[in-house]
This record gives C-alpha cells, structure tokens and sequence, in this order.
C-alpha cells in the first residue's frame, strides 16, 4: 500500500495495517460535478453551513464557549428549550467545525474561514491548561469534571471534537484543532486509561473518534482507549437510569449483544467504534458482532425510509416489527449514524449490501431532515402525519430554522460535506463505484493513477455511463454497484453489446484505454412495496419507490375537500411517472392510482413539508 493510498482527506481512513477489503478514496480526488448530489453540496457550502454558524450564535452555544474562556455571564441553551441546561451542546460547534473543514478541504470560502477562525479561536481560549474543555461543566459545575458520566456527555463531546481536528489536519494540514482535542483525549486517558478508574460515556461517539485519532496521530494508547472503553460496556455501570440499562447500550457486552437496543443514535455510534477498533486490531468476533446486530436492524427494525427509532419516549428502536408509521421517531441523526456505520461495514468486508444500505438511508431518511431552502430542518421523521390532528409542537411536520437540542443539523452538514467520499473505494485490484452522481474520480490503482468521468443523471434516471479518462497500463478491475431493487440491469463495456448484470456487483477485468466508457442501465419502475406482515400498523397498505426513491402523498397535492386518509390504492392499474418541475430540476414523480378512478401524485419522501405540513404518508391502504 503507497502512502498516497493511505494519506488524504478522509473521515475514515483505515491504517495500512488494517483488516479492511476496501480503502477509501480522499475527497480531494472526488469532484461531483452537477446534478442531484451538486445542487444539495451547493447548498450546504452556500447556504446551511453559513446558516448554521449564524444560528450557533443565536442560541448561545457559541456564547457557552465563551463562559468557560472566562466570559460573563450564564450558560444558556436555545430559547425553545423550556429553560433545560442540556450538556452536549459544545457538539454542535464540534460538528460544524467538522462540515468546515471537508468544505475548505476542497476550496476556500473567506467567510467559512473567518467563521470557522473565530470558533477555534474561541476552543483554544477556553481549553484549560490541563487540556480539559467543556463549557456545561466550566459554566454549571465548578470545573469538576466527570461528575455524571451517565448523563454528562463529556466523553461524547470529546469525540466530536477529535473528528473535526482530523478533518482539519487531512484536509487542510490545519493543526490547530488537533492540538486541543490532543489535550482533551489525553486528559481523559489520564483519568480513564490503562491503570486509570472505569468509565464510560451515557452517550457512545468517542470511541471512533479514538480509532481516527489513533490512525492520524500514530499513537497506539488511543486505539487501546477504544478498545477499553467498548470492553466496560455491557456490565451495568451506568445504572439503569431513566430507561433502564439496555438505552445506553450498557445491559450486555458489545460483543456479545445479538440485537440492536436502547437509543438508536447511541447504538449505532458504539457500533461505528466497534467497527474501527475491530479492523485495526483484526478482531474478528468484534466485528461478527456488529454484523449481527446490523443484519437484525434491518431486518427487523428498519422503516422503509431507512429511518430509525420507532420510539418517542427514549428516541430507541422498538420491538422487532414495531414500525408504526404515524408514531415513528427516525431521528435525522439516527439515519445519518447508520450511513457512518455501514460505510465502515461496507470497507471493512466489500459486500454490497452495505452500499445499498447507505443509499437507502440517505435518498430517504436523511434528505427529508432538510428543507429545499436548506435553512430548516426537521429532528423526527415519521412515515405519516395525519390531516386532521391534535396540537403537535413545532417540528413535527413543520421544518425549523434550528432547535433546542440542535443535533440534527450540523450532523447533516457534515454528513454533506464529507459525501464525496462515500461515492467509490480503491483496493490493490482496482476501483469500486458504490453511488452515483456526475463526478470526476481520480485514485491510485496497482501503482499507477486512474481517472474516471462520471455521467448520470440519477436518481431521476437509472443510466450511469463511465468513461476511463486515464489509466495505468496493466489490468485492473471496475467494479459498479448494482442496487437490488433493480429488476433488470444490462452493462456494456467499450461499445460491445450490453449484458444482463445480476443485483450486486458488475466487475470488468481488462486493461483498460483511455477513452474506454463503461455504461450501467438499471431499470426504474416504480415499484409496490408491500410491508412485512409482522409489521401490524401498515398491514393491507402498499407503498411506492422508484430507483433508490421511496415516495408519498401529500394533502398539498389532493383537490380541495379531499382527504388524505380517505385515499385507497386500486391495485388493478399500474403507478405512472410525471414530472414534477415544481420541486426541482428533473424530479420524477408518481401517479398512483386511487380506487373510485384517476390517480393522486406523490412526491419523493424526502421533498415533504416544502408546502406547508399539511398531511402526508408513505403507506396507501389497499
């Protein structure tokens, strides 16, 4: 493995020494030129990062900071909060400062500069000199920390610090962040590491960030911190709290856990942790373990949408089959939590499921968090939202310009920032493509360099055509993805007749010319989805996807006096597309056929809520 091949601007970057079949390849040598995944980058650089700095400042947290440099005041936390003093709102500068630095990564931006140089400036400040940092225990507990484990989030803001600093340093070589969070993980190593007292976080997220500052730093005591801290979890030592032990994931060794359980962000973050320190450490019954856990999430536990979490009182996943569509929580953070988590299962083994995993998350159950506008955001995403109802607080079918525990939106600023990454992979045999949008790909291959012109106009449109722009001389394969819920895919390679290509991997293996196009048809129907029958809320309903899309229906799109809930889907005739100008530049929508004659429009999911909230859903009783 070349340096080149494992240097670079990735937010996981398996060492040379890991057991992982698949390397990722730098954003820097990713360029999405246009189409679907162009306009919603734009827009994040543009318009929802900027956004985001500015809310940061209206809510107070950046103002937080500011109190432990030695500021006056009271820490506060945003105005919606009821008066609640919630402890991890430090994260959110963290992963803002995360999205910054992937999007100075690939081209300056004065103002994100400047934004971004204010809140170091501020971290630097407030970092004490012993290298501890946080701002709820400077401001509300005298600057004791680790008083709260269970609760307190130190560890959880320590982690997403660490993953802005290594954003920064690959793709920037832009240190200043790193040395703080230096600071603040080896102070939690002197309290908590070998020979240190037992401790873990109520809130996973640190121990992935350990293994990607173990990975940038080259310092094997932070992968052992990891590797500690998932080995406490499991035996009870967080208490039973509020929801018993099972919600912070702390009722049964990591593993050894056959089944996803507790709070869905908190499961899938320990998870991503489990992953890296697996690959790097070659623990292979670490990494079966997560696999189990995923395999029955999905299957199991898993909304159409990709979204999970079917459980208000402690944002945790259900019983298996427990989906309800109109009581769905499907956080916007669980969603993006289960894209970190199976890119990393999909480099640790290669198997394409993974891949489509991730597109189902993110078409679906990531997207619809965010407006069109790109300033408004919503923290749940349910299946459903009834016509007539009974008084919801904001954000439920209303998108907001920020919230109370602001999570969400920075986590998908970050999310977008880094997506560049997630689109192809590189290993010693060639290049994987995993998803599509019109790019540039440029990424070593058996030591020579390979350039490849992406051309798509999906997900609107399921023809991918891939033209070899350079290339070393020697054989080397091309692997593209084939999502399952294509029924019917041909490939052609270099004008020769195209051939039908079963779900899961089309590879070619030649020595390739420049100027070589490689041309993947995936066929997009809409399709009936019907539901599980275990799944009790949506027996007898249908639901309708096209491509990797799924689609509902919304009252904004129904004649006057009709009423969503009325609707019955005549399963005699068959969905029809139309164009749906109205929502975007290609968007394809749906004409689903509606008992009584004539059809009603639905909309992709994740284009919901941009006319109002009106009522919607996914699922159309038969």
């Amino acid at each position: 493995m070349s340096l080149e091949e494992v240097t670079g601007a990735r937010c996981v970057q398996p060492s040379a020494a890991a057991k992982s079949a698949l390397r990722p390849i730098s954003a820097t040598r990713v360029d999405v030129l246009g189409g679907f995944w162009g306009e919603r980058l734009r827009a994040n650089r543009e318009r929802t990062i900027p956004h985001g700095f500015a809310q940061l400042g209206r809510a107070g947290t950046l103002d937080n900071l500011r109190l432990a440099a030695g500021a006056a005041g009271t820490y506060r936390a945003d105005a919606d909060s009821g008066g609640a003093l919630l402890p991890f709102l430090d994260s959110d500068v963290y992963k803002w400062l995360e999205a910054v630095g992937w999007e100075l990564g690939r081209g300056d931006d004065p103002g994100l500069r400047a934004s971004a140089d204010e809140a170091i400036g501020v971290l630097a400040r407030a970092q004490r000199p012993d290298g501890y940092l946080n701002s709820f225990v400077a401001a509300t507990r005298g600057g004791e920390p680790y008083t709260d484990l269970p609760w307190g989030h130190e560890f959880y803001c320590a982690g997403h610090l660490a993953q802005a600093a290594v954003a920064w340093h690959r793709a920037l070589g832009d240190d200043r962040l790193l040395r703080i969070a230096v600071g603040v993980v080896d102070h939690i190593d002197r309290e908590f590491g070998a020979g240190g007292r037992d401790g873990i976080d109520g809130h996973p997220c640190v121990e992935m960030a350990l293994a990607e500052l173990a990975r940038t730093t080259g310092e094997g005591r932070y992968l052992a911190l990891a590797a500690r801290m998932l080995d406490l979890r499991g035996h009870g030592s967080l208490g039973d709290g509020r929801f018993g032990p099972a919600y912070w994931q702390d009722h049964e060794p990591v593993r050894y856990a056959a089944e996803v359980a507790g709070h869905s962000v908190r499961q899938l973050y320990l998870d991503c942790g489990a992953v890296d320190v697996a690959v790097e450490l070659g623990d292979e019954e670490l990494l079966s373990a997560v696999r189990r856990r995923w395999q029955d999430m999905v299957r199991t536990r898993r909304y159409l949408t990709g979204g999970l979490g079917s459980r208000h009182r402690d944002e945790a996943f259900g019983d298996p089959y427990e989906l309800p569509p109109d009581r769905a929580y499907t956080e916007t953070c669980a969603a993006i939590a289960s894209v970190m988590l199976s890119w990393r299962l999909l480099l640790a083994t290669g198997e394409p499921r993974y891949a489509d995993a991730i597109e189902r998350a993110v078409y679906n159950g990531v997207l619809s968090g965010l407006s069109r506008s790109g300033t408004e955001f919503f923290y749940v995403n349910p299946l459903q939202r009834r016509t007539h109802r009974t008084f919801e607080s904001d954000g439920h079918g209303r998108r907001m310009p920020w919230q109370s525990c602001a999570c969400c939106p920075p986590n998908l600023m970050r999310l977008l920032s880094s997506w560049p990454q997630y689109l192809a992979t590189a290993d010693d045999t060639g290049v994987q493509l995993h998803q599509y949008a019109p790019a540039v790909i440029r990424t070593p291959v058996g030591g020579g360099e390979a350039e490849l012109e992406v051309r798509t106009g999906y997900p609107w449109d399921g023809r991918v055509e891939v033209r070899v722009a350079r290339t070393p001389g020697h054989p080397w394969t091309l692997s593209l993805r084939v999502p399952h819920w294509s029924g019917a895919a041909t490939l052609s390679v270099a004008g020769d007749a195209p051939a039908p290509v079963p779900a899961g991997v089309a590879e070619r293996t030649r020595a390739w010319r420049p100027g070589d196009e490689v041309v993947l048809v995936l066929d997009t129907p809409v399709r009936r989805t019907e539901p599980d029958p275990r799944v009790d809320a949506v027996r007898g309903c249908v639901a309708f996807e096209r491509g990797p899309l799924v689609y509902c229906v919304e009252s904004a799109d129904l004649p006057d006096g009709a009423v969503l809930e009325d609707l019955r889907c005549d399963p005699a005739r068959e969905p029809l597309t139309s164009p749906r100008s109205d929502l975007g530049d290609g968007v394809i929508g749906v004409e689903v056929p509606v008992a009584g004659g004539g059809t009603v429009p639905a909309v992709p999911y994740h284009a919901w809520a941009n006319r109002g909230p009106g009522g919607m859903r996914v699922w159309v009783p038969r």
